[in-house]
């Protein structure tokens, strides 16, 4: 059965769910330590994560697509999230700065399109931080929490898209080192884990996390047919001087 935002809002509100908001929140304060002054949008059910970000940004909104439904947010502030389109965002080009993308990618129904819209958005040199189930992990294969629906990736895959959509991935960590069991000796030692995780097996962390820059390429313009023909003949050709002669 598909999640919609209650499934996430219940689960987030769970204490499997706090800690692993407190996993990957702290990997993401690493990666951007402050967004303030920029205009950031969080895609798919990025809400629980967006109050991680540190420093204040400009502007922030929470886009969340058709099949999962919308609700208020923040929770005491005017509403700031809207339900959208995923390949068809109600917003102009190069409009925000970062886009946080959670709970987006492995539920598109076409992530390549997806992250097209979210490159048209994008200023030139934004950033996105996408958050994915990781093939390998164990959350992946957990129907019990949001990462173990849709379509996981591996590092390789996730890469290939994001270059395939014209972003650069400039930098790369993992979370959620724990197994997904509301264990509560396994949950307090949580941050110990991680650690331990992170050097031991970091191939099968729950969660692959990247960041990426959006690429601008110069277009290459073609002379016309009549400017090629002229361009060569004026270029500069070698001819022998009085007085040269064989040897």
């Amino acid at each position: 059965m598909p999640l919609d935002v209650v499934d996430l809002k219940t689960f987030y509100a769970a204490r499997l769910g706090t800690t692993a908001r407190r996993l990957v929140g702290a990997r993401l304060r690493r990666l951007w330590p402050s967004v303030g002054g920029d205009r950031v949008l969080g895609i798919g059910y990025a809400t629980p994560y967006l109050a991680e970000l540190g420093g204040k940004a400009d502007c922030c909104l929470a886009f969340m697509p058709a099949g999962l439904g919308v609700m208020h947010w923040p929770v005491a502030a005017p509403n700031a999230a809207a339900l959208v389109q995923d390949d068809a965002l109600p917003l102009p080009g190069a409009s925000v700065d970062r886009v946080l993308a959670v709970h987006s990618l492995e539920m598109a129904d076409n992530a390549g399109d997806l992250l097209r819209e979210l490159w048209r958005i994008l200023a030139p040199g934004g950033r996105i931080l996408v958050v994915v189930p990781n093939r390998r992990g164990l959350w992946a294969r957990s129907e019990r929490t949001p990462f173990g629906q849709g379509q996981p990736f591996s590092r390789g895959q996730l890469g290939a898209l994001l270059r395939e959509t014209m972003f650069s991935p400039v930098a790369w960590t993992s979370a959620l080192m724990m197994p997904p069991v509301a264990n509560g000796l396994l949950v307090r030692g949580g941050t110990t884990g991680e650690r331990v995780g992170s050097v031991l097996w970091p191939r099968f962390a729950g969660v692959l996390m990247v960041e990426a820059t959006k690429l601008v390429r110069q277009p290459v313009r073609a002379l016309p047919a009549r400017a090629r023909r002229t361009a060569r003949a004026l270029e500069p050709a070698w001819t022998p001087t009085a007085g040269m002669g064989a040897r």
